[in-house]
């Protein structure tokens, strides 16, 4: 099935309204070292369009009346291949003529070419922006639009009214922690709602974030695998630690006139508003 329901493991941390969501393409290209899908997809970074998008999608949607569909949640609606593809906005003509919800996750500039159609729907975009650093997020995501990249584009959906919310996530200590000038960035910009959370580890992402941030990973690894905690798959930091930081986001956040919302945390009492933003359809 194409279209599925969200949070398939039923995470207890997962603070998500009911949503259906859909991945046009398996795997991604952005090749951010962080990355958690990369764990249990394979091939991730050869990025590839699911087999038959088009037919399947037309023949699945059959059925919808208007549900929200969040898109992608395993891989970016937007990836490299999609300037040379365009189906991602094949499949968003799909979506919208049956008048569903559409909340775009991404971390390309590519989502304003759609802005035509994103309008004729209730529709938002969750920006993922880890830094407003281009040297930094050129080597945490390799392939992904340099965050300057992204601030623009972002600046573009608010002045068309596409409600827009940024994602600063994953919070890496001592490598993007101080999100002050970034937040004021966003604020100014039009953004709307901040979601945030802390990087959890697992193998493969620590491996590459090991090669590439030498330094940054030597501290980390005590506050991990020494101070750290297990949560399901994934290595958690400290919870002292993950509220510490998560408090301060979000008084950062709603100092400058935005709400707030962690995802996947258990830190629900800090939230401000619903944790993925998807309230903004209705606005």
């Amino acid at each position: 099935m194409l279209l599925t329901k969200f949070d398939p493991w039923k995470s207890k941390l997962c603070t998500c309204p009911d949503k259906l969501t859909f991945n046009p393409y398996t795997g991604c290209d952005h090749k951010c070292l962080y990355c958690y899908a990369s764990s249990y997809i394979p091939k991730f970074y050869e990025c590839r369009p699911k087999k038959g998008l088009i037919s399947r999608l037309e023949k699945q949607s059959g059925k919808l009346r208007g549900e929200l569909i969040s898109i992608s949640n395993s891989s970016d609606p937007y990836p490299r291949l999609d300037r040379k593809f365009g189906l991602t906005r094949k499949c968003l003509e799909i979506l919208s003529n049956r008048e569903c919800k559409l909340q775009i996750v991404t971390k390309s500039d590519l989502v304003t070419r759609d802005i035509d159609i994103l309008k004729t729907v209730p529709s938002m975009v969750s920006f993922s922006v880890t830094t407003d650093n281009d040297s930094i997020s050129k080597k945490l995501e390799p392939s992904a639009p340099i965050s300057s990249k992204r601030l623009e584009a972002i600046g573009t959906l608010a002045k068309n009214d596409i409600p827009t919310t940024v994602r600063i996530d994953p919070i890496i200590p001592f490598l993007n922690d101080n999100a002050e000038n970034l937040i004021e960035s966003l604020a100014r910009l039009g953004v709307l709602h901040i979601t945030s959370s802390t990087y959890k580890v697992k193998p493969d992402n620590w491996r590459r974030l090991s090669v590439a941030f030498p330094e940054i990973a030597k501290q980390l690894e005590p506050l991990y695998f020494k101070r750290g905690e297990r949560v399901g798959r994934y290595r958690y930091l400290p919870k002292q630690i993950r509220f510490d930081l998560m408090k301060r986001m979000k008084e950062l956040t709603e100092n400058n006139g935005m709400t707030f919302g962690t995802c996947r945390e258990g830190l629900s009492q800090l939230n401000s508003a619903t944790c993925d933003g998807s309230w903004l359809l209705n606005t």
